[in-house]
């Protein structure tokens, strides 16, 4: 197997909703509306989809429990070029309906960073890593 990752998808519990908060609220790029089947965003490397939680258990197993509670162990990360744009990422993302959880401060491991739950509670880091770089097309180069 290729060490890739193609697709992570959101399942979500109200498909408008966080439609409206990752396309309108933070500005990522897509080509679905309110009545698309499952929304892909035109993001950076890894694509990025979100998809009605109910269908994508019912994808996975119907034996699956149909129910998030509480933090999964999964975290998402966003990086920035600048220690600055890590408070300006998560007031964005507050005013488009994020929950912050952890606000902007200087982090254990040199960065800079802040932690902020989209309207399923699905958890985002918002980062600064001075010793990570970026290529020319945005994506993150480590190491």
């Amino acid at each position: 197997m290729e060490p890739r990752i193609s697709i992570i998808t959101l399942g979500v519990t109200d498909f408008g909703r966080s439609l409206r908060f990752y396309r309108d609220g933070l500005g990522w790029p897509t080509g679905a509306n309110e009545q698309s089947e499952i929304a892909f965003f035109n993001t950076t490397g890894t694509r990025f989809a979100i998809y009605p939680l109910g269908k994508l258990v019912e994808d996975i197993s119907p034996d699956w429990p149909r129910t998030r509670s509480g933090f999964s162990g999964i975290t998402l990360a966003h990086n920035v070029r600048t220690r600055e744009e890590v408070a300006g990422v998560l007031e964005a993302a507050r005013v488009a309906g994020a929950v912050i959880l952890k606000a902007a401060q200087d982090a254990f491991w040199g960065g800079h960073s802040g932690y902020f739950a989209d309207p399923d509670g699905y958890c985002w880091e918002v980062a600064f890593a001075p010793q990570f770089q970026f290529a020319e097309d945005g994506s993150l180069i480590i190491g």
